[in-house]
């Protein structure tokens, strides 16, 4: 499955944001997705995950209650509304996908999702 990720720019702090991730190639609604970040300087993080029908959503806790990820399966398309946005949410957003299959490791890990997307960069001003 290819992923592309858009919907990022230059916001405020307080503003709104929802990136889109696009998946072609195969059966999207037979796959996991997963939001994850990158700062500058710092190690990829996990933002949060949506299982394959939309019915099981996870968060870090830095943006529970901010942001809300859901999936639309006749488009091929996971969303990532974030809400509230401050400047540590500054980051590139990767979107990343596993098979709906058991795994060892959870939503939370890299490890989990075999497919990325470019990236696409979310910078917050205060």
């Amino acid at each position: 499955v290819q992923l592309q990720a858009s919907g990022g720019g230059l916001v405020q702090a307080g503003d709104s944001l929802r990136l889109s991730c696009a998946a072609s190639g195969r059966t999207f609604s037979s796959y996991d997705m997963g939001w994850f970040r990158q700062a500058p300087g710092k190690e990829r993080e996990f933002v949060g995950g949506i299982n394959w029908n939309g019915d099981n959503t996870y968060y870090t806790n830095s943006v529970k209650g901010r942001f809300t990820i859901s999936r639309d399966n006749a488009k091929n398309t996971v969303y990532l509304e974030m809400n509230s946005l401050k400047p540590e949410d500054t980051a590139v957003y990767y979107c990343a996908a596993s098979p709906n299959a058991p795994s060892s490791y959870g939503y939370a890990d890299r490890r989990r999702f075999n497919y990325w997307g470019q990236g696409t960069l979310v910078t917050v001003s205060s």
